[in-house]
């Protein structure tokens, strides 16, 4: 090689140069050499030839600068490139070619993609996440735990109103099962859990976060003090009856698996509704229920720790829907009726006085009320029911000029201070 010539070579080749220089200068070994750079002691002796025909120029690998043999077609690669700005756009390169392979029957891998579209300015190199100090082990077993939460996003962009997904995710394995609805809530996550436990069975227990269809936000009651039970939410109180174990986490990275789920889909399957043209909430979760999850749960589930399945089956004459619904009591006036979010009801039978009924709403949109485990027929009243006969109340003025009736609160808290004070008047009276 000429003096002056530039050599153009990499750390590694330098580092073997340096070795096979040593071997020419008979400091160390062919063998000795071999072991220093991991290469064989054919392969060395290969080198020291090239070296002493070529110069230190031939450390190079023989490869260099030349195109390789499973290079793809110019027009090949345009052809990937127009169809991605065409149809793909915005899809990351797995996504991509796997679509690829799919629909247009065109295998590529996804890292050749990479590349061609961030040379192209298609795609931009992303960071990686940074590993997690501390990573908990899944559940052993397929069923030992679902993690539950919603999602609200634009699932449809543009095309469609913003909607929730409520997913279950099985800790074990990966599995996943979901529904879209119009909000985050209790009849929305009865009715998904409700559909979860017909094609799987019942979990040991459900791992959420603490949104108010979860865990009750209200403050125990002197009773539940006493007994150390806490207030239920009417989504905890149908787990409680169903016999699941109910989990709260404190934050989201405590859910991380269905966290970094939502973070998939909302890639994912936005993109497969958008290919789709599906734009309604109907749509969206026949396509969920009919292909959607049986091949993401093929691509991405894992297998469990253990192969035995802890859900439970539905026992027989279990009634779901007596379960799996809003429950709340109310007292029946004495005209037999009954008044229910801001609605009130006529009650076509008779009742004691001071009965209580139980009122249903079920996940389907109907609603029962129930007087003791017995089905009552009623009808809605267009407006607040008039009394046939009002007595005319006696009103008493006060120092203040207003007139309090005689069952105002007010009035029979000073009622009763006033006969504890002549109660004392008297007692000190006769002590004396």
């Amino acid at each position: 090689m000429a003096e002056g010539d530039i050599i153009m070579v990499r750390q590694k080749e330098l580092k073997i140069l340096h070795v096979i220089h040593k071997v020419i200068e008979r400091e160390i070994t062919q063998k000795r050499a071999a072991e220093l750079v991991s290469l064989s002691e054919r392969q060395i002796r290969r080198i020291v030839k090239r070296i002493h025909e070529e110069g230190d120029g031939g450390i190079r690998h023989r490869s260099r600068g030349k195109q390789s043999n499973r290079t793809k077609p110019k027009k090949f690669r345009e052809r990937v490139i127009k169809l991605y700005q065409e149809r793909y756009k915005g899809f990351g390169p797995t996504l991509a070619a796997e679509k690829l392979a799919e629909i247009e029957a065109i295998e590529i891998n996804d890292e050749t993609l990479r590349l061609w579209l961030i040379e192209a300015g298609q795609w931009q190199k992303r960071r990686k996440r940074t590993t997690h100090r501390q990573w908990r082990p899944r559940k052993g077993n397929c069923g030992e735990m679902l993690q539950m939460d919603g999602s609200h996003h634009k699932w449809f962009e543009d095309r469609g109103p913003e909607c929730v997904l409520m997913a279950y995710i099985d800790d074990a394995t990966g599995r996943v099962y979901g529904r879209f609805y119009d909000y985050e809530g209790t009849i929305p996550a009865m009715d998904s859990f409700k559909r979860y436990m017909r094609k799987y069975g019942i979990p040991m227990s459900v791992y959420f976060d603490r949104h108010t269809t979860y865990k009750s936000p209200a403050e125990p009651s002197v009773e539940e003090e006493i007994n150390e039970v806490e207030p239920l939410s009417e989504f905890g109180r149908a787990l409680a009856e169903l016999g699941v174990k109910r989990i709260h986490a404190y934050s989201p990275q405590a859910k991380g698996r269905v966290e970094r789920l939502f973070e998939t889909l909302q890639d994912r399957l936005v993109k497969e509704l958008r290919l789709l043209g599906i734009n309604t909430i109907q749509e969206a979760n026949k396509f969920l229920e009919d292909r959607y999850w049986a091949d993401f749960n093929k691509k991405f589930e894992v297998k469990a720790m253990y192969k035995e399945d802890l859900h439970r089956d539905i026992p027989k004459g279990l009634k779901l829907d007596r379960i799996l619904c809003i429950r709340s009591e109310h007292a029946v006036g004495n005209d037999n009726t009954i008044r229910h979010n801001k609605k009130f009801y006529q009650l076509k039978e008779a009742f004691p006085k001071k009965s209580r009924i139980t009122v249903e709403e079920r996940v389907n949109g109907s609603m029962l009320i129930i007087y003791q485990e017995r089905r009552i027929k009623y009808v809605e009243l267009p407006g607040k029911p008039e009394k046939a006969y009002q007595e005319k109340l006696k009103m008493r003025r006060t120092s203040k000029g207003r007139y309090l009736p005689p069952d105002d609160p007010f009035r029979k808290a000073m009622d009763l201070i006033s006969r504890r004070e002549e109660l004392r008047r008297r007692l000190r009276k006769a002590a004396a």
